[in-house]
C-alpha cells in the first residue's frame, strides 16, 4: 500500500490549498438540471461533454451566418453581492449578449458560460446560473455548456466572475452591418429598465461613498417611483431583452441598423452603425431622462458629456429606420407592449462629430 493510500490527509491535499472539487461537482449536478431545461431542439450532446454540440436548423436561409458575441455584467455582481441575491444577474447577461447579436440580425441559437470565484460556494454558483438559465428560456436559446472555475488567490473570498459567450444564426442578405443606414433615416428608441450592465463603478461611487446610502435605504425622490424602490432594487433592475419585440422587423427593408446602448452610451455606440459621412443627432427633448439618472448625475457632479457616455441616460435599443416607415415601425413597436419614441435622426456629418446632441439643457432632460 502506497503511502499516500496510509495518509487519509493525502486525499484532501487539494482543499487544504483551497479547492473542494467535492463542492464543484454537488453545485455542477443542480446546474446540471438547469441547463437542460433550456434545451432546444438543435443540442445533441448531454451536459457534461467536453464539448458541445448543435445542430442548427437552416431551412429557410439562403446563406447562414453565425453571429457570435461575449460579455460580462461588470462590477454590477458587486452590488448582487451586498444584497445577497444572485438569481438575476445572470438574466441580465443573456439579455446583454442576445442584444449584442440582435443588432447585427442574429437571432440566439446556444449560450456558454463562465463562473470563476476564489472560494466556491455552491449555492451562490446555482443561483448565478439559474439567472443565465431563465435567460436562456426567455430567449429561446440552450445552454450548451460553460465552466466553473474555482481559484483561491486569484480571486478573493466572496468574489465571483460571471462571463457569456453566445452564438445565433442569420441569413447573409439580413445581416445588419450599417451600409443600409441612409441620410434621412429616423432613430427610434427603445426604453431601458436602469442601468442595465454599465456604469455600476461610477453608480457605487455616488450611492454608497458620496451619499453614503446602502442597498437597504431608499432612493431620494420623495413620492415618485424612485422613491419608492431601495438602492438595491434600483441597480439590480434587469438588463432587458429586445429580442421579442425586434425579432419580427428582422429581414424587413424598413430597418437599416440598430445600436445596443450599452458601455459608452449613445455617444459611443451609435457611431458603430454610421456609415462614413453620416451622423446622428439626438433630440433631448424627445424623452425625460429617468431619476435615477438625473439623480447620479446630479450627486456624482457628473457633466452631461460624460453622463451620455457613461450610462444609458434610459435608452436601450436605437433603430435606424427608413423615415419614410417610422409610423409603421412605431406601432409594430407599440403593439409588442413597448413605449418607443423618435429619438432624432441621421444627417450628413463632418469629421469629429459623429453623434450631436441638440435640445434640452443637458441630462436633466
Amino acid at each position: 500500500m502506497s503511502e499516500s493510500a496510509k495518509d487519509p490527509q493525502a486525499h484532501d491535499a487539494y482543499r487544504q490549498a483551497g479547492v473542494d472539487i467535492d463542492a464543484q461537482d454537488r453545485a455542477l449536478e443542480e446546474v446540471k438540471v438547469l441547463a437542460r431545461g433550456t434545451f432546444t431542439p438543435g443540442v445533441l450532446t448531454e451536459v457534461g461533454s467536453f464539448g458541445g454540440l448543435f445542430r442548427p436548423d437552416l431551412n429557410g436561409l439562403e446563406e447562414p451566418v453565425l453571429v457570435s458575441s461575449a460579455d460580462g455584467v461588470g462590477t454590477k455582481l458587486m452590488v448582487s453581492a451586498m444584497v445577497g441575491d444572485y438569481s438575476t444577474v445572470g438574466h441580465d447577461l443573456v439579455n446583454h449578449c442576445v442584444n449584442d447579436i440582435l443588432v447585427q440580425g442574429a437571432r440566439p441559437l446556444f449560450f456558454m458560460d463562465y463562473v470563476g470565484a476564489g472560494v466556491l460556494d455552491p449555492s451562490k454558483v446555482v443561483d448565478l446560473v439559474r439567472g443565465v438559465s431563465a435567460g436562456c428560456r426567455e430567449n429561446g436559446c440552450a445552454l450548451l455548456g460553460g465552466e466553473t472555475a474555482e481559484m483561491p488567490g486569484f480571486y478573493r473570498p466572496g468574489d465571483y466572475e460571471l462571463v457569456g459567450f453566445i452564438v445565433g444564426l442569420a441569413d447573409r442578405q439580413n445581416l445588419l452591418d450599417g451600409s443600409r443606414v441612409q441620410v434621412g433615416d429616423t432613430l427610434i428608441a427603445l426604453p431601458s429598465a436602469g442601468l442595465h450592465t454599465n456604469g455600476y463603478s461610477l453608480a457605487r461611487r455616488v450611492f454608497f461613498e458620496i451619499l453614503g446610502l446602502s442597498v437597504e435605504s431608499p432612493l431620494p425622490g420623495g413620492d415618485s417611483t424612485v422613491g419608492r424602490r431601495t438602492v438595491g432594487q434600483e441597480l439590480l433592475a434587469p438588463h432587458l431583452s429586445y429580442l421579442d419585440c425586434i425579432s419580427p422587423l428582422l429581414g424587413d427593408e424598413a430597418l437599416h441598423a440598430m445600436a445596443h446602448i450599452t458601455g459608452g452610451g449613445l455617444t459611443d455606440n451609435l457611431p458603430r452603425s454610421l456609415p462614413d459621412g453620416a451622423r446622428a443627432v439626438v433630440d433631448l427633448d424627445s424623452w425625460q431622462v429617468p431619476e435615477v439618472f438625473q439623480l447620479l448625475v446630479g450627486a456624482g457632479r457628473v457633466s452631461g458629456e460624460e453622463a451620455f457616455r457613461v450610462f444609458n441616460m434610459g435608452v436601450g435599443m436605437v433603430l435606424f429606420v427608413a423615415a419614410s416607415e417610422q409610423e409603421r415601425v412605431l406601432a409594430h413597436l407599440r403593439s409588442m407592449g413597448t413605449a418607443p419614441w423618435v429619438l432624432g435622426s441621421v444627417e450628413q456629418g463632418a469629421d469629429g462629430e459623429a453623434v450631436v446632441y441638440r435640445g434640452g439643457s443637458g441630462a436633466g432632460h
